[in-house]
């Protein structure tokens, strides 16, 4: 008995089916594309880690500052 209930010969019957249908060449390109798509969310997700560390870090330190009002007078 394999995993979930399915034999192992049953889990090789569904991968030669699945071989003829999509070919070695289209699967490649699937898991290519996948592995692309995988390694983009990881890198996407540390870069966002890295901003947001230091905005963290900003707040903390800085101080509000004063503002200056200034008003303009039309000349005629």
């Amino acid at each position: 008995m394999g995993v979930g209930g399915i034999s192992v010969w049953q889990l090789l019957i569904i991968l030669v089916i699945v071989l003829l249908l999509f070919g070695t060449k289209r699967l490649r390109n699937i898991g290519g594309d996948l592995g692309g798509a995988i390694k983009s969310f990881k890198q996407s997700m540390k870069d966002g880690q890295k901003d947001d560390e230091p905005q963290l870090d900003k707040k903390d330190d800085e101080t509000p500052s004063p503002t200056v009002n200034s008003e303009k007078t039309d000349k005629v």
